[in-house]
């Protein structure tokens, strides 16, 4: 079984300092690097060639509002800000352009937000919150929708299928259906094992299916690279190989310091995602859990082999697993599926977490076991630890805004995200009832371990309690 990572995408003809770190973790290293090659992903290697940038920040330079961070979240932030408000932020980049969550997702594009279901919601916030709640993710989705027919991202508007993967998850699954269609007027409806089958691809796992109409498949860095060619059209400069290496804030103007030079701003939105380091800002120190997720992409497959497996949609699926896996056909007949990986960046090589996914395959598509692998990575997950994303301003005596915390389902909400915080970033927000919603009007929290009290102090702990949890929700979804 071969893998793919050319040398274009691993940076292996260049120097050290410049070449993909499979081991970069978010938790340990002070910064991600600067100008590192791309992780070596289906979606660099297909996404055609990058869109101009501006190179790194080659002199102390100063600006109104700064972005830092390239990917959706950042670029639709930029984006919005100059079409919406006329104001041309600056983006500072560590790596490459949309270097980090955007070259290495799955690019499944849910309506939704945050880990959360909706009957969560209710649980969490009431009926009425849940309902406004819905209503502004549903618009986002629609939102997303509409960029994804504006820009060339082999979007494939065809609809989300929730697999059980064991007969005692179809319960679940018909309660949340019930929730999606009496309670928020969705076309949601259960579909048999046999109708999964039949209709869209020969999934052995599977017991039957929640089928939602909301969902579009997209190739995620070409949508990224759509949304950095229209904000650039319109006067935003993106500075890459342009790491914050260092953040003082002295009479209200925030002193950011580049490897090149120090960008002085009067506002600032972080938008880094899973690639959040701790020394970036106190603001955000100890407030996201990383999570390594890997993904695997097989060489395309025969005619035969798509015969054998039925696949008859590129509509996208996850399965039941609390350590869910989540799969689809893509565009020229490869099989994508990705799953959770290593605790830390250090054990990220380990040949076990590919094992996972790879022996995944062979159980939903038998056909498929030991099919040779083209493309295989990994990506940090920013997961907040109450389990919803923040777009918000978490002090309200500094000029800074954050939209972080999607905990994997960042795809479509991004983009969402992303004209939001413009909007507050404009100060446009004052009073606005949407901006009370609980995504909005509150900082990400501290971790809270094994349902003690939140606290910055259990911080160190983390990957201790996440160790365990992997193991208990294994015994959970399997045993």
């Amino acid at each position: 079984m071969a893998t793919t990572q050319s040398l274009h995408f691993t940076g292996g003809d260049l120097p050290a300092d410049k070449r993909y770190d499979p081991r970069y973790d978010p938790l340990v290293a002070a910064d991600p690097g600067t100008g590192r090659a791309y992780a070596p992903t289906y979606w660099v290697a297909s996404a055609g060639t990058p869109p101009e940038d501006d190179g790194p920040i080659m002199r102390d330079t100063d600006a109104d509002v700064v972005i830092i961070g390239s990917g959706s979240t950042g670029m639709s932030t930029a984006l919005y800000l100059a079409q919406e408000h006329g104001i041309r932020a600056i983006v500072l980049e560590a790596n490459q352009e949309s270097w980090g969550c955007s070259s290495r997702s799955g690019g499944q594009g849910q309506n939704a937000s945050g880990r959360l279901k909706r009957s969560q919601w209710i649980a969490r916030w009431g009926l009425d919150v849940a309902k406004k709640l819905d209503t502004e993710i549903r618009t986002g989705f629609e939102n997303f929708k509409s960029l994804t027919k504006e820009i060339d991202c082999d979007a494939f508007d065809g609809g989300h299928l929730y697999l059980a993967h064991r007969p005692e998850k179809l319960e679940y699954l018909r309660g949340e259906t019930k929730v999606m269609r009496e309670t928020f007027g969705y076309n949601t409806r259960m579909l048999s094992a046999e109708e999964v089958r039949r209709d869209y691809c020969d999934e052995r796992e599977t017991a039957g299916a929640m089928f939602e109409a909301e969902g579009v498949g997209v190739h995620p860095l070409k949508l990224t690279f759509g949304l950095i060619r229209k904000a650039r059209a319109l006067g935003v400069k993106i500075h890459t190989a342009s790491p914050v290496q260092g953040w003082e804030t002295r009479n209200g103007v925030h002193y950011l310091r580049t490897p090149g030079g120090t960008v002085r701003a009067k506002r600032v939105a972080v938008c880094t995602g899973g690639y959040t380091g701790q020394n970036l800002n106190p603001l955000l120190k100890n407030k996201i859990m990383p999570i390594l997720s890997n993904s695997v992409v097989t060489r395309v497959l025969t005619d035969a082999e798509m015969k054998a497996c039925n696949f008859r949609s590129q509509t996208f699926m996850t399965d039941t697993r609390t350590l869910r896996f989540y799969y689809r056909l893509l565009k020229g007949n490869r099989l994508q599926l990705g799953s959770r990986s290593s605790v830390t960046g250090a054990d990220a090589e380990d040949p076990g977490h590919l094992k996972l996914l790879t022996d995944a395959i062979a159980r939903k598509f038998p056909p498929l076991a030991g099919i040779q692998i083209d493309y295989s990575w990994w990506g940090w997950v920013d997961v907040a630890h109450d389990m919803m994303p923040r777009i918000t301003r978490p002090d309200p005596a500094q000029s800074v805004w954050y939209a972080v915390g999607y905990g994997g389902n960042g795809v479509s909400f991004s983009t969402w995200a992303g004209k939001r915080l413009a909007e507050r970033v404009a100060g446009q927000d004052a009073g606005r009832e949407v901006f009370k919603l609980p995504i909005y009007d509150s900082p990400l929290e501290y971790p809270n371990l094994f349902g003690l009290v939140r606290s910055q102090a259990f911080a160190p702990f983390r990957r201790f309690g996440q160790r365990f949890l992997y193991k208990w929700y294994w015994l959970q979804d399997e045993k």
